[in-house]
């Protein structure tokens, strides 16, 4: 049965670019994130790693560590790596799994057989602190994923996780979040020290509140 949100990550043990790797272990008490490539040496996936190697520091800034996956052999993702580098102008500091038995790719889905028997489509995973999956993004082998909204998302929920707000359609940083309908005005009022805009009984707006 494929993963749906609010389950526990499976745990799994791989090699590595970076080395011998268990999930949880790697994780900490941090968030992660796990995003699968079709195959070593293909376009899409080679600007897609450089992407995410240039916003490193962006994910270190938010406690998260980032892990691709792929089914070919570790040799191949050495070699690979030197290309993205090359042609990305990037230094790609975050693990690459390698998963040639296909271990990872089947405890988290990543082959559509419809799409391809052998490859795995691009999915992608947010891991909270508690190692539950947060967030679950599937794109065609031929798109390449939008890692500026995958931030967007990872800061979504961490101010979920830590104040109870929600976030409306397109936000950004800074703009202002939605009150939860589990907490109450009056309490919205004690909680929100910057204000809190009732536009209806459901939908209470207040400034981002780490800011």
């Amino acid at each position: 049965m494929s993963l749906r949100l609010g389950d526990l990550a499976p745990n799994f043990q791989a090699q590595s670019t970076a080395g011998d790797i268990d999930l949880y272990e790697y994780l900490g008490e941090g968030w992660g994130i796990l995003f699968s490539h079709p195959a070593d040496y293909t376009p899409v996936c080679t600007t897609e790693l450089g992407r995410t190697a240039a916003l490193q520091e962006q994910f270190r800034l938010r406690n998260t560590k980032v892990l691709a996956v792929s089914v070919d052999p570790l040799e191949k993702h050495h070699g690979w790596v030197n290309d993205i580098n090359e042609t990305q102008n990037v230094v790609v500091d975050f693990p690459i799994l390698a998963d040639p038995e296909r271990k990872i790719a089947t405890l988290y889905d990543m082959i559509h057989p419809n799409a391809s028997e052998n490859f795995t489509v691009r999915s992608l995973f947010i891991i909270g602190p508690d190692k539950k999956v947060k967030l679950i993004i599937t794109y065609p082998a031929s798109t390449g994923r939008n890692f500026y909204e995958v931030l967007r998302v990872l800061d979504s929920l961490q101010l979920t996780a830590e104040y109870s707000v929600a976030t409306p359609a397109n936000w950004e940083q800074g703009e202002d979040v939605i009150v939860v309908p589990a907490i109450s005005t009056e309490a919205a009022i004690e909680k929100f020290p910057k204000g809190v805009h009732v536009v209806k009984p459901y939908l209470r707006y207040t400034p981002q509140p780490d800011l």
